[in-house]
Protein backbone atom coordinates (compact mmCIF):
# COMPACT_ATOMS: atom_id res chain seq x y z
CA UNK A 1 0.00 0.00 0.00
CA UNK A 2 1.18 3.21 -1.12
CA UNK A 3 1.67 6.02 1.55
CA UNK A 4 -1.35 8.19 1.95
CA UNK A 5 -1.43 12.23 2.07
CA UNK A 6 -2.26 13.70 5.56
CA UNK A 7 -3.99 16.32 4.20
CA UNK A 8 -8.18 16.09 4.59
CA UNK A 9 -8.56 17.93 1.08
CA UNK A 10 -11.46 20.09 0.85
CA UNK A 11 -12.23 20.18 4.35
CA UNK A 12 -12.31 22.37 7.30
CA UNK A 13 -14.76 20.42 9.04
CA UNK A 14 -14.79 19.11 12.19
CA UNK A 15 -14.37 15.02 13.00
CA UNK A 16 -17.80 13.52 13.08
CA UNK A 17 -17.96 10.77 15.97
CA UNK A 18 -20.82 8.18 14.20
CA UNK A 19 -22.73 6.81 17.19
CA UNK A 20 -22.09 2.55 17.89
CA UNK A 21 -24.02 0.45 15.93
CA UNK A 22 -23.54 -1.79 19.27
CA UNK A 23 -27.28 -3.87 19.23
CA UNK A 24 -26.59 -4.96 15.85
CA UNK A 25 -25.33 -8.56 14.74
CA UNK A 26 -22.25 -7.42 12.07
CA UNK A 27 -21.32 -5.40 15.41
CA UNK A 28 -20.35 -8.69 17.24
CA UNK A 29 -19.81 -10.65 14.12
CA UNK A 30 -16.37 -12.04 13.89
CA UNK A 31 -16.08 -12.19 10.24
CA UNK A 32 -17.51 -8.47 9.67
CA UNK A 33 -14.86 -7.51 12.78
CA UNK A 34 -12.02 -9.01 10.92
CA UNK A 35 -12.00 -7.32 7.69
CA UNK A 36 -12.95 -4.04 9.34
CA UNK A 37 -9.86 -4.71 11.20
CA UNK A 38 -7.38 -5.61 8.42
CA UNK A 39 -8.73 -2.34 6.51
CA UNK A 40 -7.99 -0.03 9.38
CA UNK A 41 -4.96 -1.76 10.37
CA UNK A 42 -3.48 -1.59 6.95
CA UNK A 43 -4.10 2.13 6.33
CA UNK A 44 -2.28 2.47 9.86
CA UNK A 45 0.22 1.16 8.71
CA UNK A 46 0.94 3.50 5.54
CA UNK A 47 0.35 6.65 7.29
CA UNK A 48 2.26 5.53 10.93
CA UNK A 49 1.73 9.16 12.82
CA UNK A 50 0.58 7.67 15.58
CA UNK A 51 3.52 5.67 16.81
CA UNK A 52 4.17 7.67 19.28
CA UNK A 53 0.95 7.58 21.30
CA UNK A 54 -0.39 4.21 23.37
CA UNK A 55 1.66 0.94 22.84
CA UNK A 56 -1.11 -0.14 20.43
CA UNK A 57 0.48 1.26 17.06
CA UNK A 58 4.22 0.48 17.93
CA UNK A 59 2.57 -3.52 18.95
CA UNK A 60 1.17 -3.32 15.36
CA UNK A 61 3.92 -2.11 13.35
CA UNK A 62 6.35 -4.04 14.80
CA UNK A 63 4.33 -7.38 14.13
CA UNK A 64 3.85 -5.99 10.14
CA UNK A 65 7.74 -4.97 10.40
CA UNK A 66 8.87 -8.43 11.57
CA UNK A 67 5.96 -10.72 9.60
CA UNK A 68 6.82 -12.81 6.25
CA UNK A 69 6.36 -10.33 3.71
CA UNK A 70 6.48 -6.99 6.28
CA UNK A 71 3.08 -6.24 4.60
CA UNK A 72 -0.43 -6.93 6.91
CA UNK A 73 -1.15 -10.09 5.06
CA UNK A 74 1.37 -12.13 6.83
CA UNK A 75 0.63 -11.36 10.24
CA UNK A 76 -1.05 -13.80 12.33
CA UNK A 77 -4.08 -12.97 14.14
CA UNK A 78 -2.92 -13.05 17.78
CA UNK A 79 -1.14 -9.97 17.04
CA UNK A 80 -4.89 -8.08 16.02
CA UNK A 81 -5.72 -8.76 19.24
CA UNK A 82 -2.52 -7.89 21.02
CA UNK A 83 -3.21 -4.34 19.38
CA UNK A 84 -6.72 -4.16 21.08
CA UNK A 85 -5.49 -5.34 24.47
CA UNK A 86 -2.38 -1.96 24.66
CA UNK A 87 -5.49 0.30 23.25
CA UNK A 88 -7.17 1.97 26.76
CA UNK A 89 -9.76 4.35 24.38
CA UNK A 90 -8.14 7.15 25.29
CA UNK A 91 -8.90 8.89 22.40
CA UNK A 92 -6.00 11.29 21.57
CA UNK A 93 -5.34 9.10 17.88
CA UNK A 94 -8.65 10.15 16.82
CA UNK A 95 -8.62 13.59 18.45
CA UNK A 96 -5.63 15.01 17.46
CA UNK A 97 -3.40 12.71 15.08
CA UNK A 98 -5.52 10.76 12.66
CA UNK A 99 -6.26 12.60 8.82
CA UNK A 100 -9.07 9.55 8.35
CA UNK A 101 -11.42 10.35 10.69
CA UNK A 102 -14.60 11.05 9.41
CA UNK A 103 -15.81 12.91 7.58
CA UNK A 104 -12.82 11.64 5.36
CA UNK A 105 -14.07 9.03 2.98
CA UNK A 106 -11.99 6.10 4.60
CA UNK A 107 -13.65 6.45 8.07
CA UNK A 108 -11.38 5.57 10.77
CA UNK A 109 -12.17 5.46 14.09
CA UNK A 110 -9.91 3.72 15.55
CA UNK A 111 -10.43 3.70 19.57
CA UNK A 112 -14.33 2.84 18.59
CA UNK A 113 -12.79 -0.20 16.37
CA UNK A 114 -11.25 -1.45 19.54
CA UNK A 115 -14.23 -1.22 21.11
CA UNK A 116 -16.21 -2.93 18.92
CA UNK A 117 -13.05 -5.72 19.03
CA UNK A 118 -13.23 -5.78 22.92
CA UNK A 119 -17.04 -6.10 22.97
CA UNK A 120 -17.16 -9.10 20.72
CA UNK A 121 -14.45 -10.72 22.55
CA UNK A 122 -16.49 -10.08 25.79
CA UNK A 123 -19.91 -11.40 24.42
CA UNK A 124 -18.35 -14.80 22.78
CA UNK A 125 -15.39 -15.16 25.49
CA UNK A 126 -16.32 -13.20 29.01
CA UNK A 127 -13.30 -11.74 31.10
CA UNK A 128 -10.90 -12.64 33.56
CA UNK A 129 -11.97 -12.67 37.39
CA UNK A 130 -9.04 -9.90 37.54
CA UNK A 131 -10.89 -7.73 35.19
CA UNK A 132 -14.38 -8.44 36.01
CA UNK A 133 -13.07 -7.48 39.67
CA UNK A 134 -11.13 -4.60 38.52
CA UNK A 135 -13.93 -2.81 36.43
CA UNK A 136 -16.29 -3.30 39.59
CA UNK A 137 -15.51 -0.28 41.31
CA UNK A 138 -18.71 0.07 43.05
CA UNK A 139 -18.69 -3.77 44.12
CA UNK A 140 -14.43 -3.15 45.62
CA UNK A 141 -15.77 0.30 46.83
CA UNK A 142 -18.27 -0.62 48.94
CA UNK A 143 -16.49 -4.11 50.22
CA UNK A 144 -13.45 -1.94 51.07
CA UNK A 145 -15.27 1.05 52.32
CA UNK A 146 -16.63 -1.24 55.54
CA UNK A 147 -14.38 0.91 58.54
CA UNK A 148 -12.90 -2.32 59.32
CA UNK A 149 -12.26 -3.91 56.24
CA UNK A 150 -10.73 -0.28 54.74
CA UNK A 151 -8.20 -0.17 57.72
CA UNK A 152 -7.23 -3.69 56.81
CA UNK A 153 -6.99 -3.47 52.99
CA UNK A 154 -5.43 -0.12 53.10
CA UNK A 155 -2.33 -1.68 55.45
CA UNK A 156 -2.19 -4.78 53.53
CA UNK A 157 -1.32 -2.70 50.28
CA UNK A 158 1.43 -0.72 52.14
CA UNK A 159 3.23 -4.11 52.78
CA UNK A 160 5.83 -5.70 50.43
CA UNK A 161 4.65 -9.58 51.24
CA UNK A 162 0.89 -7.93 50.51
CA UNK A 163 1.18 -5.94 47.02
CA UNK A 164 3.91 -9.98 46.32
CA UNK A 165 0.33 -11.93 47.45
CA UNK A 166 -1.76 -8.98 45.31
CA UNK A 167 0.16 -9.18 42.41
CA UNK A 168 -0.03 -13.69 42.49
CA UNK A 169 -3.73 -13.90 43.33
CA UNK A 170 -5.32 -11.51 40.97
CA UNK A 171 -2.16 -10.30 38.80
CA UNK A 172 -2.20 -6.39 40.05
CA UNK A 173 1.66 -5.15 39.61
CA UNK A 174 3.16 -5.11 42.96
CA UNK A 175 4.75 -1.63 41.74
CA UNK A 176 1.69 -0.23 40.82
CA UNK A 177 0.23 2.55 42.85
CA UNK A 178 -3.35 1.57 44.03
CA UNK A 179 -5.78 3.93 46.00
CA UNK A 180 -6.67 3.79 49.55
CA UNK A 181 -10.27 3.24 50.53
CA UNK A 182 -12.21 5.58 52.49
CA UNK A 183 -15.38 4.50 54.92
CA UNK A 184 -15.92 7.96 55.07
CA UNK A 185 -16.92 8.12 51.20
CA UNK A 186 -17.54 12.01 49.90
CA UNK A 187 -20.85 11.20 49.99
CA UNK A 188 -21.12 10.27 53.70
CA UNK A 189 -19.18 13.81 54.56
CA UNK A 190 -21.77 15.85 51.70
CA UNK A 191 -25.06 14.00 52.77
CA UNK A 192 -27.01 17.13 53.76
CA UNK A 193 -26.28 17.99 50.41
CA UNK A 194 -28.75 15.47 48.73
CA UNK A 195 -31.29 17.12 46.33
CA UNK A 196 -30.58 20.37 48.32
CA UNK A 197 -33.05 22.89 47.58
CA UNK A 198 -32.00 26.28 46.00
CA UNK A 199 -32.70 29.16 44.00
CA UNK A 200 -28.97 29.30 42.34
CA UNK A 201 -26.43 31.78 41.67
CA UNK A 202 -27.29 34.55 39.49
CA UNK A 203 -27.34 32.55 35.77
CA UNK A 204 -24.92 33.14 32.96
CA UNK A 205 -25.15 32.65 29.31
CA UNK A 206 -23.93 29.22 29.47
CA UNK A 207 -24.70 28.17 33.31
CA UNK A 208 -27.91 27.98 35.17
CA UNK A 209 -25.67 29.02 38.62
CA UNK A 210 -26.87 26.08 40.50
CA UNK A 211 -24.56 22.47 40.48
CA UNK A 212 -25.27 18.70 41.09
CA UNK A 213 -21.97 17.15 41.72
CA UNK A 214 -22.06 13.44 40.70
CA UNK A 215 -19.26 12.26 43.02
CA UNK A 216 -17.63 9.62 40.76
CA UNK A 217 -16.33 5.97 42.02
CA UNK A 218 -12.82 7.25 42.90
CA UNK A 219 -13.58 11.21 44.54
CA UNK A 220 -16.19 8.87 46.41
CA UNK A 221 -13.96 6.07 47.64
CA UNK A 222 -10.68 6.86 47.05
CA UNK A 223 -9.91 10.37 47.39
CA UNK A 224 -12.81 12.10 48.95
CA UNK A 225 -11.34 15.18 49.23
CA UNK A 226 -11.62 16.24 45.62
CA UNK A 227 -15.41 16.31 46.08
CA UNK A 228 -15.58 18.13 49.33
CA UNK A 229 -12.67 20.51 47.91
CA UNK A 230 -15.08 21.31 44.75
CA UNK A 231 -18.03 21.59 46.89
CA UNK A 232 -16.00 24.28 48.73
CA UNK A 233 -14.64 25.92 46.30
CA UNK A 234 -18.05 26.30 44.47
CA UNK A 235 -19.71 27.46 47.66
CA UNK A 236 -16.90 29.89 47.96
CA UNK A 237 -18.40 31.30 44.69
CA UNK A 238 -22.12 31.31 45.58
CA UNK A 239 -23.12 28.49 43.71
CA UNK A 240 -25.41 26.40 45.48
CA UNK A 241 -24.55 22.45 45.57
CA UNK A 242 -26.39 19.05 45.66
CA UNK A 243 -25.73 15.40 45.60
CA UNK A 244 -28.13 13.04 43.67
CA UNK A 245 -29.75 10.94 45.82
CA UNK A 246 -28.17 7.66 44.18
CA UNK A 247 -25.60 7.04 41.86
CA UNK A 248 -23.54 4.22 40.54
CA UNK A 249 -20.20 4.05 38.63
CA UNK A 250 -20.64 6.40 35.41
CA UNK A 251 -19.79 2.38 33.20
CA UNK A 252 -16.32 3.77 31.88
CA UNK A 253 -14.49 0.67 33.60
CA UNK A 254 -17.08 -1.62 31.85
CA UNK A 255 -16.79 0.19 28.60
CA UNK A 256 -13.06 -0.45 28.57
CA UNK A 257 -13.47 -4.39 29.43
CA UNK A 258 -16.21 -4.23 26.48
CA UNK A 259 -19.05 -5.06 28.44
CA UNK A 260 -21.79 -3.14 26.71
CA UNK A 261 -24.57 -4.14 28.41
CA UNK A 262 -23.14 -3.89 32.57
CA UNK A 263 -22.79 0.01 30.68
CA UNK A 264 -26.47 0.28 29.65
CA UNK A 265 -26.97 -1.00 33.27
CA UNK A 266 -25.32 1.84 35.50
CA UNK A 267 -27.25 3.99 32.59
CA UNK A 268 -30.55 3.31 33.38
CA UNK A 269 -29.88 3.79 37.32
CA UNK A 270 -27.62 7.54 36.71
CA UNK A 271 -29.47 8.77 33.81
CA UNK A 272 -33.34 9.12 34.72
CA UNK A 273 -31.96 10.45 37.96
CA UNK A 274 -29.31 13.22 36.77
CA UNK A 275 -32.18 14.27 33.60
CA UNK A 276 -34.22 15.21 36.74
CA UNK A 277 -32.20 17.01 38.01
CA UNK A 278 -31.98 19.14 35.16
CA UNK A 279 -35.29 19.31 34.51
CA UNK A 280 -35.32 21.30 37.81
CA UNK A 281 -32.35 23.42 36.99
CA UNK A 282 -29.79 22.09 38.23
CA UNK A 283 -25.84 21.95 35.96
CA UNK A 284 -24.11 18.92 36.88
CA UNK A 285 -19.92 18.83 36.86
CA UNK A 286 -17.62 15.80 37.85
CA UNK A 287 -13.95 16.10 38.99
CA UNK A 288 -12.69 12.87 37.19
CA UNK A 289 -12.62 13.85 33.35
CA UNK A 290 -13.31 9.98 32.35
CA UNK A 291 -16.27 10.34 34.15
CA UNK A 292 -17.42 13.45 32.20
CA UNK A 293 -16.23 11.99 28.97
CA UNK A 294 -18.60 9.08 29.70
CA UNK A 295 -21.33 11.30 30.13
CA UNK A 296 -20.57 14.00 26.95
CA UNK A 297 -19.79 11.51 24.79
CA UNK A 298 -19.74 7.91 25.28
CA UNK A 299 -23.31 7.47 26.64
CA UNK A 300 -24.81 9.86 23.91
CA UNK A 301 -22.66 7.65 21.81
CA UNK A 302 -24.36 4.50 22.90
CA UNK A 303 -27.89 5.92 22.73
CA UNK A 304 -27.99 8.66 20.58
CA UNK A 305 -32.03 8.41 20.71
CA UNK A 306 -32.23 8.74 24.66
CA UNK A 307 -33.44 12.25 25.13
CA UNK A 308 -32.50 12.08 28.87
CA UNK A 309 -28.90 11.11 27.85
CA UNK A 310 -29.16 13.96 25.65
CA UNK A 311 -30.15 16.34 28.04
CA UNK A 312 -27.64 14.72 30.81
CA UNK A 313 -24.90 15.38 28.33
CA UNK A 314 -26.05 19.37 27.37
CA UNK A 315 -25.71 20.03 30.85
CA UNK A 316 -22.46 17.85 32.02
CA UNK A 317 -19.38 20.11 33.02
CA UNK A 318 -15.55 19.76 33.79
CA UNK A 319 -15.55 21.91 37.05
CA UNK A 320 -13.03 24.41 35.63
CA UNK A 321 -14.71 24.91 32.16
CA UNK A 322 -17.91 25.58 34.40
CA UNK A 323 -15.63 27.96 36.93
CA UNK A 324 -14.59 29.84 33.40
CA UNK A 325 -17.88 29.99 31.94
CA UNK A 326 -19.06 31.89 34.80
CA UNK A 327 -15.30 34.06 34.82
CA UNK A 328 -16.73 34.97 31.74
CA UNK A 329 -19.46 37.09 32.31
CA UNK A 330 -17.63 38.46 35.27
CA UNK A 331 -19.11 35.80 37.97
CA UNK A 332 -15.86 34.32 39.67
CA UNK A 333 -14.85 35.07 42.57
CA UNK A 334 -11.21 36.63 42.25
CA UNK A 335 -10.02 37.48 45.35
CA UNK A 336 -7.11 34.70 45.86
CA UNK A 337 -5.01 34.68 49.29
CA UNK A 338 -2.64 32.63 48.43
CA UNK A 339 -0.27 32.86 45.42
CA UNK A 340 0.95 29.05 44.20
CA UNK A 341 4.16 29.81 42.35
CA UNK A 342 5.36 27.24 39.68
CA UNK A 343 3.13 24.70 39.04
CA UNK A 344 3.41 21.64 36.27
CA UNK A 345 0.28 20.64 35.25
CA UNK A 346 0.04 17.71 33.23
CA UNK A 347 -3.20 17.19 31.08
CA UNK A 348 -5.26 14.32 31.29
CA UNK A 349 -5.78 12.66 27.63
CA UNK A 350 -9.87 12.48 28.67
CA UNK A 351 -9.99 16.34 29.04
CA UNK A 352 -7.89 16.59 26.36
CA UNK A 353 -10.42 15.21 23.78
CA UNK A 354 -13.41 17.11 25.05
CA UNK A 355 -12.13 19.96 23.47
CA UNK A 356 -13.03 22.52 25.84
CA UNK A 357 -9.29 24.00 25.95
CA UNK A 358 -6.92 24.65 29.48
CA UNK A 359 -9.58 25.82 31.34
CA UNK A 360 -7.78 24.27 34.69
CA UNK A 361 -4.74 26.28 33.14
CA UNK A 362 -5.88 29.12 32.63
CA UNK A 363 -8.53 29.63 35.93
CA UNK A 364 -4.90 28.68 38.10
CA UNK A 365 -3.17 31.42 36.18
CA UNK A 366 -5.67 34.13 37.40
CA UNK A 367 -4.35 33.30 40.91
CA UNK A 368 -1.76 36.65 41.30
CA UNK A 369 2.04 35.30 41.27
CA UNK A 370 1.07 32.00 39.85
CA UNK A 371 2.58 30.43 36.48
CA UNK A 372 1.28 27.19 35.41
CA UNK A 373 3.31 24.74 32.56
CA UNK A 374 0.83 23.05 30.89
CA UNK A 375 1.68 19.35 29.81
CA UNK A 376 0.13 17.85 27.18
CA UNK A 377 1.44 13.89 27.38
CA UNK A 378 0.09 10.62 28.52
CA UNK A 379 0.53 9.26 31.85
CA UNK A 380 -0.24 5.68 30.93
CA UNK A 381 -2.37 5.01 33.47
CA UNK A 382 -5.72 3.85 32.56
CA UNK A 383 -7.38 3.10 35.40
CA UNK A 384 -6.70 -0.68 34.79
CA UNK A 385 -4.11 -0.68 32.31
CA UNK A 386 -0.87 0.18 34.74
CA UNK A 387 -1.64 -2.01 37.20
CA UNK A 388 -1.89 -5.11 35.45
CA UNK A 389 0.90 -7.37 35.94
CA UNK A 390 1.39 -7.24 32.25
CA UNK A 391 0.93 -3.99 31.22
CA UNK A 392 2.36 -1.79 34.31
CA UNK A 393 6.07 -1.57 32.68
CA UNK A 394 4.74 -0.39 29.26
CA UNK A 395 2.71 2.16 31.15
CA UNK A 396 5.50 3.66 32.79
CA UNK A 397 7.44 4.13 29.71
CA UNK A 398 4.46 6.29 28.52
CA UNK A 399 4.49 8.67 31.71
CA UNK A 400 8.44 8.95 31.47
CA UNK A 401 8.16 11.99 28.98
CA UNK A 402 6.16 13.62 31.68
CA UNK A 403 8.17 12.75 34.92
CA UNK A 404 11.09 14.07 32.65
CA UNK A 405 9.45 17.21 31.96
CA UNK A 406 8.05 17.70 35.66
CA UNK A 407 11.93 16.90 37.33
CA UNK A 408 13.09 19.17 35.08
CA UNK A 409 10.66 22.01 35.79
CA UNK A 410 11.62 22.05 39.50
CA UNK A 411 8.42 23.41 40.02
CA UNK A 412 6.26 24.40 43.51
CA UNK A 413 3.28 21.83 42.66
CA UNK A 414 2.96 19.10 40.25
CA UNK A 415 -1.26 18.55 39.58
CA UNK A 416 -3.58 16.53 37.27
CA UNK A 417 -7.12 17.29 36.99
CA UNK A 418 -6.74 12.37 37.24
CA UNK A 419 -5.61 11.22 40.13
CA UNK A 420 -5.12 7.86 38.88
CA UNK A 421 -2.61 9.76 36.21
CA UNK A 422 -0.94 12.07 39.38
CA UNK A 423 -0.02 8.75 41.79
CA UNK A 424 1.22 7.19 38.40
CA UNK A 425 3.79 10.64 37.73
CA UNK A 426 4.66 11.69 41.06
CA UNK A 427 5.24 7.73 42.01
CA UNK A 428 8.92 8.68 40.01
CA UNK A 429 9.30 12.19 41.51
CA UNK A 430 11.69 12.55 44.28
CA UNK A 431 10.32 15.27 45.81
CA UNK A 432 6.30 15.83 45.77
CA UNK A 433 3.56 14.22 45.36
CA UNK A 434 0.70 14.77 42.26
CA UNK A 435 -1.99 17.45 43.69
CA UNK A 436 -5.70 17.26 42.29
CA UNK A 437 -6.00 21.41 40.97
CA UNK A 438 -9.21 21.94 43.34
CA UNK A 439 -7.38 21.24 45.96
CA UNK A 440 -4.67 23.83 44.93
CA UNK A 441 -7.83 26.24 44.16
CA UNK A 442 -8.95 26.04 47.39
CA UNK A 443 -5.94 26.73 48.94
CA UNK A 444 -5.33 30.07 46.88
CA UNK A 445 -8.50 31.18 48.25
CA UNK A 446 -7.68 30.71 51.67
CA UNK A 447 -10.31 28.03 52.65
Amino acid sequence: MSAPTYQREGSLEAPTRHPLDWRSDDFYDETSLFEELERVYDICHGCRRCFSLCNSFPTLFDAIDESESMELDTVPKKAYWDVVDHCYLCDMCYMTKCPYVPPHEWNIDFPHLMLRAKAARFKEQGASFRDKTLTSTDRVGSLAGIPVVAQIVNATNKTKLGRSLLQGALGVHKDAPIPDYHSNSARKQLKDYRNAPGDGAEPTEATRGKVVLYTTCYGNRNKPEIDTDLVDVFRHNGIPMAIAEKEVCCGMPKLELGDLEAVQKAKETNIPILAAMVDAGWDIVTPIPSCTLMFKQELPLMFPDDPDVIKVRDAMYDPFEYLMLRHKDGKLNTEFKNSLGKVSYQVPCHLRVQNIGLKTRDLLQLVPDTQVEAIERCSGHDGTYAVKKEYHDISKKIARPVVNRVKKAETDHFISDCPMAADQISQDLEDRKGEHPMGLLKHAYGL
